[in-house]
């Protein structure tokens, strides 16, 4: 009996082959698989990459356009107060011959004529350069705002506000005072008939200086309290900060000069002109400002009360 001790080298080799060919089918697997993925990760970039270029462009395109957006209402970058009703007299006790005019404190109501509408001549023209930020522009809305909203609803005086923003470096980096001339700026725009009620309140509650002031959103909600009809366009337009560019132009011009002044520049406010002639005196008395009124209005658009004469002292005896 014998034994073949021959190997099975067909056999033999058929395996190895057959591994080689395994090996060689796993390995171009895995180069797919790397070629697939590398795709992939290169369409992922090229697609974050576009889709940063597309919000990049969209950041870029809003920017340009708030940039160049203004307010249709303004004329000369001022915005004509077209209905003055809304505001609280807060010192409603305190007038002169029943007029909203603030007394002193030492001066009696017939120390002075106290200007009243005759309706006889053209209404005097009323410019006042507001600075949000500004103590003695709020001094001046304080106590001039009751008398001057009469003057304008019975016609006797055309009323202008401009906001400007000169003390933007004074709310901490918040650059309040350049957002709440923008804010003013979209309340004039899309609801004109609340402009002097927002206008006010700005000026009545506004922050102090070196303060942070208010937040677009808080500026918002005061115009919604101010009663604008079209709240959600006054929002939008208050919190996207529409204006804002506007109102630094804005105030760039008045810097340079104001119209129809010959030359004269913005150099604080608030800046109240009266028929042109800038009215210097206190900016918290309303008696002497409608004194000034009356002094400035050479077409005697307004007629003096007649002051009560004064009890004479008897005459001291001589000798």
């Amino acid at each position: 009996m014998s034994h073949d001790q021959t190997p099975n080298v067909p056999a033999e080799r058929d395996r190895r082959e057959a591994v080689r060919e395994k090996a060689q089918q796993v390995k171009a697997k895995q180069t797919r698989w790397r070629i697939a993925r590398r795709s992939m990760l290169a369409v992922g970039a090229v697609a974050v990459i576009a889709v940063g270029a597309v919000g990049v462009s969209a950041a870029l395109n809003s920017r340009e356009a708030r940039s160049q957006a203004l307010p249709d209402a303004a004329t000369d970058d001022g915005f004509v107060v077209t209905t003055a009703t809304g505001v609280a007299d807060p010192l409603a006790d305190q007038t002169v011959d029943g007029s909203a005019a603030t007394m002193s404190a030492d001066a009696a109501p017939s120390a002075a004529p106290t200007p009243e509408p005759t309706g006889s001549a053209a209404p005097v023209d009323i410019r006042v350069y507001v600075d949000y930020m500004s103590t003695e522009a709020h001094e001046f809305q304080a106590a001039n705002a009751t008398q001057l909203s009469k003057w304008v609803d019975d016609g006797a005086a055309t009323l202008t506000y401009y906001p400007v923003a000169m003390l933007t470096s004074k709310s901490n980096g918040t650059k309040y005072s350049l957002r709440a001339a923008g804010a003013a700026a979209c309340v004039a725009t899309h609801a004109s008939d609340r402009f002097f009620a927002f206008n006010h309140e700005l000026l009545t509650n506004q922050p102090a200086v070196d303060s942070d002031g208010y937040s677009d959103q808080q500026l918002a909600d005061m115009a919604q309290g101010a009663g604008v009809s079209d709240v959600a366009t006054v929002r939008d337009c208050i919190e996207d900060e529409t204006y804002t560019s506007w109102a630094k132009a804005a105030t760039d011009r008045a810097i340079k000069g104001l119209p129809d002044t010959d030359g004269r520049a913005l150099t604080a406010t608030p800046t109240v002109l009266v028929n042109g002639t800038e009215y210097v005196g206190n900016m918290d008395d309303a008696k002497e400002f409608a004194q000034f009124v009356l002094t400035v209005d050479s077409n005697a658009y307004y007629s003096t009360a007649t002051p009560t004469p004064a009890a004479s002292a008897p005459a001291t005896p001589v000798g």
